[in-house]
């Protein structure tokens, strides 16, 4: 599939254009060298009209320039972790100063409507969310310190914990309660996880949040008719005020934050530059050797 992101860039007349790249994966980490380089990465990029859609789509940026505004998403990188994304956007904004400073919880279809497109465009309405496995405590995907995961509390005092590398398991409705009924307990969870939800069935109520895009996030009410449901977007504390069986391990502090964040970002930059020099350095053919 790819590692592909849509980069839109409004110019000053109102005008659009549309890029595609092969970055997606850490596509925050490149906003943290502001405008000027991000603008410079794009020649070569341009598309005619074709979109990435909801699937296809692992990140995406668009810069106004005449408005000087900045929107982004990701599926992955420091942005969508629990310890990094507060000071991921508190060195983005450093990094844009004057500009605002947006995420997109529904990815491609928002940078559409930026634009005045119609978002069904990017929309796969006729594939059925992936289900995302639970997982066990012992499970070695809930290891290390940014484990990811998806945790699911219910106010009868049940703890669950899905993957991340599928759907956002709010996308299956109702049908995700019967799923609940058989799948591995957790005491509580500590983990540094990237998205969560708090059921409280005897209410029909529902939260939920997400530090990476989602699919139709605002049109989640959809899929659980007659339940009230509340979409937290990043405010993970929420669900540690809604439920006693989630509550993150403590972070490192602002500073080691940001430090760990501009290490990552250095390193993708020697990556990238490492990348052009192999790219651009002209071959030599072996010399042939001589008969003797």
């Amino acid at each position: 599939m790819g590692d592909r992101a849509n980069v839109i860039v409004v110019r000053e007349n109102g005008t659009h254009e549309l890029y595609r790249t092969g970055w997606a994966v850490g596509i925050d980490l490149d906003l943290l060298e502001g405008p000027t380089p991000v603008l410079a990465m794009l020649p070569g990029l341009r598309q005619d009209d074709w979109w990435l859609d909801d699937t296809l789509a692992q990140g995406g940026i668009l810069l106004d320039l005449g408005r000087r505004v900045l929107l982004f998403f990701a599926w992955e990188g420091p942005s969508t972790e629990l310890r990094h994304r507060a000071a991921m956007f508190q060195l983005i904004r450093a990094a844009w100063p004057g500009w605002e400073v947006r995420w997109l919880y529904d990815g491609s279809a928002e940078l559409r409507e930026y634009v005045g497109l119609d978002p069904e465009y990017v929309r796969c309405r006729q594939s059925a969310p992936a289900v995302a496995p639970f997982l066990a405590p012992d499970d070695e995907e809930l290891a290390g310190p940014d484990p990811g995961g998806v945790v699911i509390t219910v106010s009868t005092g049940r703890c669950h914990v899905a993957s991340d590398a599928f759907d956002h398991p709010v996308r299956e409705g109702t049908a995700l309660l019967n799923r609940l009924a058989d799948a591995p307990r957790h005491r509580d969870c500590h983990l540094h996880v990237s998205s969560g939800i708090h059921l409280d069935p005897e209410r029909r109520h529902l939260g939920w949040w997400s530090l990476y895009s989602s699919p139709q996030a605002y049109q989640i009410p959809e899929l659980w008719p007659g339940w009230t449901v509340e979409f937290w977007q990043d405010d993970w504390e929420q669900h540690v005020r809604a439920s006693d069986r989630f509550s993150p391990a403590a972070f490192d502090g602002d500073e080691e934050a940001r430090a760990a964040v501009l290490a990552e970002a250095g390193e993708r930059t020697a990556i990238r530059a490492r990348n052009r020099h192999q790219a651009t350095r002209p071959r030599t053919t072996p010399a042939r050797s001589q008969p003797g």
